[in-house]
């Protein structure tokens, strides 16, 4: 009788799979194949999940898309109406809340300054060039050494130049040295100084009553917070902070800002860091530093778990010979557990019954 039993669990043990699993495999892939209602909202949401993740940045496509913004950055601006009327008004009203506060100072620095020639010369200079040598430095810089973090701080420095393109048009302002009944220096045309866009040969080329906000300052400011957040050597971090503080003196010695066109800066950039964070679910500088598999064996830090082949199955010619030198590391060793998230391959069916 015990016999009997122990033929029948073998006869059920040894049969086919049952009619019904065989019915329901089919129809299981065919479901799983067949696109759902939520699938296209699961495919879109993939997307923008993948556009939220920070992935390497591609050379050609970073120098394309730089080079466009910019062009249509500086299109935009200028083809804001100047309003020179209105930017004229604001421009005295700005000075007069300075003067209300005690801190006008713009003009005795302008003038303390212009007295020294090579100072003032040296200041046109810097307002003309390093506005953009030192941003796309950095932008340099991040693309090299910090690629996991490139695009969420890049981000940062588009909407905060996108956001000043509104402030150009809804507040039109006059920088100092163009207003009226004002004693201010226009350094740029006093000592002939060239490459500046605000004065001289180059200001029928530029919008001159876009003062506010200050984007000498916004620009600095992200170039200054980006190396003291990322730089490790303590004087790269100390000169990302004067950077911006010598940008204020320098665009107020030169009167083509006041301060409070600085303060405007600020706020813009505050705005970019916001879209960053939103977007990236992270400030930049809390993103990993490298991009998740763009170097091979660097990056990650992890190595892949090698599965043991059965025995059936011959070991391929092209990789014996490098198996062979690799040891009895290559192999795990006996009676030791398997890492984390692998299975361990199932014995043969001989062994179980044995």
């Amino acid at each position: 009788m015990g016999e009997t039993q122990v033929t029948a669990q073998e006869g059920r043990s040894a049969a086919g799979p049952s009619p019904i699993a065989a019915e329901a495999a089919p129809g299981t892939a065919a479901a799983s194949s067949t696109p759902s209602p939520a699938s296209g909202k699961t495919g879109w949401q993939a997307r923008i999940r993948s556009l939220r993740t920070p992935g390497r940045p591609r050379l050609w496509f970073e120098i394309l898309l730089i080079a466009v913004s910019y062009w249509l950055y500086s299109l935009v601006r200028n083809a804001v109406p100047e309003q020179k009327a209105a930017a004229l008004a604001n421009a005295d009203w700005i000075w007069s809340a300075e003067k209300s506060l005690g801190l006008a100072f713009e003009e005795s620095v302008n003038h303390a300054v212009n007295s020294v020639t090579w100072l003032i010369v040296s200041m046109n200079y810097y307002y003309a060039t390093l506005h953009f040598v030192v941003t796309i430095g950095v932008l340099v810089w991040l693309f090299r050494r910090h690629p996991g973090r490139y695009a969420a701080t890049r981000l940062v420095l588009f909407a905060t130049t996108g956001v000043a393109l509104l402030g150009y048009y809804l507040y039109p302002l006059a920088p100092p040295r163009l207003m009226n009944g004002a004693n201010f220096i226009d350094t740029v045309l006093v000592h002939e100084t060239w490459g500046s866009m605000a004065s001289g040969n180059f200001k029928n080329m530029s919008n001159q009553y876009a003062a506010m906000p200050s984007m000498h300052i916004g620009w600095s400011l992200w170039c200054g917070l980006t190396i003291f957040a990322l730089a490790s050597a303590p004087w790269a971090r100390i000169l990302g902070l004067l950077y911006p503080t010598l940008t204020l003196v320098v665009i107020v010695a030169t009167a083509n800002h006041f301060w409070l066109d600085a303060v405007g800066g600020m706020a813009c950039l505050a705005f970019g860091y916001a879209v960053s964070r939103v977007w990236y679910g992270s400030l930049p500088h809390h993103l990993p530093k490298w991009v998740p598999g763009a170097r091979k064996g660097r990056l990650t830090g992890l190595r892949a778990a090698r599965l043991p082949r059965p025995a059936s199955e011959p070991e391929p010619k092209a990789k014996a010979g490098a198996d062979a030198k690799a040891g009895a590391d290559a192999e795990p060793e006996a009676g030791v557990e398997p890492e984390a998230g692998v299975e361990p391959e199932p014995e043969a069916a001989g062994a179980r019954r044995s």
